[in-house]
């Protein structure tokens, strides 16, 4: 697979002289959902503000689709990036669910005839097309996310980023948006970006990028990375109950898969692995 974003020897502080990265590269394929993990204070979401523009590199250089981030191409490079931040009212700009879907496509100029189609599948594609005129402010976490996410697909963007877009959601609305989005990555042919401290979004994607202040310490498969509880300790991760549990049971000489099992994963292994003795 081709680079759609690379991150060459990139170097950034805030105005208070915290160094978050210093000669950073990293490179997200084309067509991939790449999950970045690390605890607070890590440089996840800056480094996605950077990928977007939306901060400017003391050094280095981040291309995207070909183009370099900067003041020059940042209107084009906007327009292949959509980000879902982690409090959605921040992106609300409509009175109404359908408005805030306009919201781009008429920064883009895309005329009404066109505009109203786009709408429609956008929020359909997210099942929020009965939820049209509704106002943004009085749906529940999971449908502001949901919407968020419509704005976003009705503009074809090619990469979609996610910054902790469902930290504060319940685990049911959590899995609903991780199947939302594996769904419509499929459909759009994107590329995912997922900014996260879920261990079960972080499972999903294709591959884990681990960063410890500023640095790149590992990028592997999520298998790799999960299956590795003293690696997750060690930067400061939690440890998820299910891999502690298979840790616990590989120890004592149980056999469990090599892939990562969530929590519902390894209860029915257990279940299963029961029925048989």
């Amino acid at each position: 697979m081709t680079n759609i974003v690379t991150v060459s020897h990139l170097s950034f502080e805030y105005p208070d002289e915290h160094v978050v990265f210093n000669d950073l590269s990293l490179n997200v394929k084309q067509g991939e959902w790449l999950a970045i993990i690390g605890q607070n204070g890590s440089g996840k979401s800056t480094l996605a503000k950077l990928m977007d523009g939306l901060l400017e590199p003391a050094g280095g250089q981040i291309m995207v689709s070909g183009l370099p981030v900067d003041e020059e191409h940042l209107g084009a490079v906007r327009n292949q990036i959509g980000m879902v931040f982690q409090n959605p009212d921040n992106q609300f700009v409509g009175a109404t669910v359908e408005e805030d879907v306009a919201f781009g496509l008429e920064n883009r100029q895309v005329s009404r005839e066109q505009m109203g189609p786009i709408i429609e599948d956008s929020l359909k594609a997210v099942n929020m097309l009965d939820f049209r005129e509704r106002i943004p402010a009085n749906l529940s976490g999971g449908q502001k996310q949901r919407v968020a996410i419509a704005g976003i697909i009705a503009v074809r963007p090619q990469i979609l980023i996610l910054d902790e877009a469902t930290s504060m959601l319940d685990p049911r609305g959590r899995k609903e948006i991780i199947s939302l989005i594996q769904t419509l990555k499929q459909q759009e042919d994107l590329t995912v970006i997922s900014i996260t401290h879920d261990i079960n979004e972080a499972a999903v994607a294709d591959r884990i990028m681990l960063l410890n202040n500023g640095q790149l310490v590992l990028e592997d498969t999520p298998d790799k990375v999960l299956n590795n509880p003293e690696l997750l300790k060690n930067d400061g991760l939690d440890v998820p109950f299910a891999s502690q549990l298979a840790e616990q049971l590989r120890k004592a000489g149980v056999s469990l898969p090599d892939q990562y099992l969530n929590d519902e994963e390894v209860i029915k292994w257990l279940v299963k692995l029961n029925s048989k003795m």
